[in-house]
């Protein structure tokens, strides 16, 4: 890509992104990848720092979003519907609709083998415009820029919102097997933020596992493991 045509390129993110940055180049460093850089610039000059951060703020907005939106949701469907919004995939269809992929600053080898149409990178990329609108106008601009982009998929969601181990159970029992069975296969983290691994185990199938910061929440994520394993839902 020519430098005019990249120019170009940039302008139209700007303005899909629709954020007037006081500092543009916290945008492009949002969109440069450490293969066009020099080793020595890869860590300060590419968005991998900002997309650490970009990561958090989506997740508090996204959050803040389901919390006002569903009232009456309990914490497995907020999971459920938080989890479908911050995906990878999610994130990269909102990368190709704001045109991130032509902007992008790559190395010539980054770019021969698709760089640009990457789901990873799109996504990665997608989360570090967003930290590059935080640090540049703070909270509200950034909150405003997912509540716009994010919101009408939040609105059309149509995975399962049904408690995972309630169906599970049920499902297990219109079967003839009995109640699964949890166990607490690992506990890791500092006491403030701990990490459980649980294991799910259904009579004649393979343990389904999952994780999650609480031990309910990795028994909800466990019997969704094997909901979908068994193709009881789908995505």
């Amino acid at each position: 890509m020519t430098r005019e045509r990249n120019g170009k390129a940039f302008r139209t993110l700007l303005a899909n992104v629709g954020h007037e940055f006081k500092d543009p180049n916290l945008l492009h460093r949002a969109l440069t990848h450490a293969s066009a850089l020099a080793p020595s610039e890869s860590v300060q000059g590419s968005y991998q720092r900002l997309e650490f951060l970009g990561d958090r703020v989506l997740g508090l907005v996204v959050a803040s979003m389901l919390h006002a939106q569903f009232p009456k949701a309990d914490e497995g469907e907020l999971a459920r519907r938080f989890n479908q919004m911050v995906r990878r995939e999610t994130c990269a269809e909102i990368a190709e609709e704001i045109q991130i992929g032509d902007a992008m600053q790559i190395g010539q080898a980054e770019a021969q083998t698709g760089g640009r149409k990457k789901v990873a990178l799109l996504a990665d990329m997608c989360e570090a415009v967003i930290a590059a609108i935080y640090l540049d106008g703070g909270f509200e601009a950034a909150k405003a820029f997912v509540e716009r982009l994010w919101s009408p998929r939040m609105l059309s969601f149509s995975g399962p919102l049904r408690d995972a181990k309630t169906t599970l159970q049920e499902w297990a029992q219109s079967r003839g097997l009995p109640t699964p069975h949890y166990d607490v296969l690992s506990r890791d983290g500092p006491d403030h933020a701990p990490r459980f691994v649980v294991g799910v185990t259904v009579k004649g199938m393979k343990q389904g596992q999952g994780r999650g910061g609480s031990k309910r929440m990795a028994e909800q994520d466990a019997a969704e493991a094997v909901l979908r394993r068994e193709g009881v839902w789908k995505e």
